[in-house]
């Protein structure tokens, strides 16, 4: 399935882009399976995603969980947790 994935701040500019589709094989079915094969992709994302609990991700401008089903069409989105003052 066709996936939009977005990328903010540090992660952007680790991988260089702040956006890319992708085609993701049939058993990437959720958020967190999305990640796991972004990694084993290789450099520059197994860097990137080289510290998992630093990583939020939205589906569709939601917060979502490591379980969330994915669809054609989505938009994925991965950033650092925001602080806020």
């Amino acid at each position: 399935m066709k996936i939009e994935v977005l990328y903010f701040a540090y992660l952007r500019e680790l991988l260089g882009f702040d956006r890319e589709e992708v085609e993701t094989p049939d058993d990437v079915r959720t958020v967190g399976a999305l990640r796991e094969w972004l990694v084993a992709k290789g450099e520059p994302y197994a860097s990137a995603f080289a510290n998992l609990k630093r990583i939020r991700a939205a589906l569709n401008e939601e917060l979502a969980s490591d379980d969330a089903a994915l669809k054609e069409g989505d938009v994925v989105a991965f950033f650092p947790p925001v602080t806020g003052g």
